[in-house]
């Protein structure tokens, strides 16, 4: 199969990795992908060696070593080493979002129900525009840490 993204590494990106690679206080994980890394290089000074040869010579997994190649390209070899910034999606309530969720879930089901379910809930949440959209978990998070009961 052919690679799709290929590495050259410049004579200091190169010098950095080494330096990292040889090491004895840097994180394991840097480590090891430094070393694939400098393995899968293919300039002038690289071995530029075969994927499964770098997957042995390093003990990097064959699709960790596609997405490092695939980042290394994207954003350089020594920003890949680093770990990607999580994106936090779930944002706390307000108090006031809070005090709805507990007054809905307090007040009567709807016509057809015997009692609020969590995705119920969630639903009745967005239709009354209090949130764009809203998870059933976000939702037992939210009952459980007040102490709420649906039943």
């Amino acid at each position: 199969m052919r690679k799709l993204y290929s590495i050259k590494l410049s004579f200091e990106e190169r010098e950095e990795l080494e330096k990292l690679s040889r090491r004895r206080t840097a994180a394991a994980d840097k480590v090891i992908k430094a070393r694939a890394l400098l393995l899968c290089d293919q300039s002038e000074r690289g071995p530029g060696l075969k994927d499964s040869d770098v997957v042995t010579g390093s003990g990097i997994k064959p699709a960790t070593l596609e997405r490092l190649r695939k980042r290394c390209c994207e954003v350089g070899p020594l920003e890949a080493l680093k770990r990607k910034e999580q994106v936090n999606r779930a944002r706390k309530f307000t108090g006031q979002e809070q005090a709805q969720l507990t007054k809905l879930a307090c007040s009567e089901p709807p016509e057809g129900q015997a009692r609020w379910t969590l995705h119920l809930l969630a639903d009745k949440l967005v239709e009354l525009e209090v949130f764009d959209e809203i998870s059933h978990e976000s939702v037992r998070q939210q009952l459980k840490k007040t102490s709420s009961s649906l039943g």
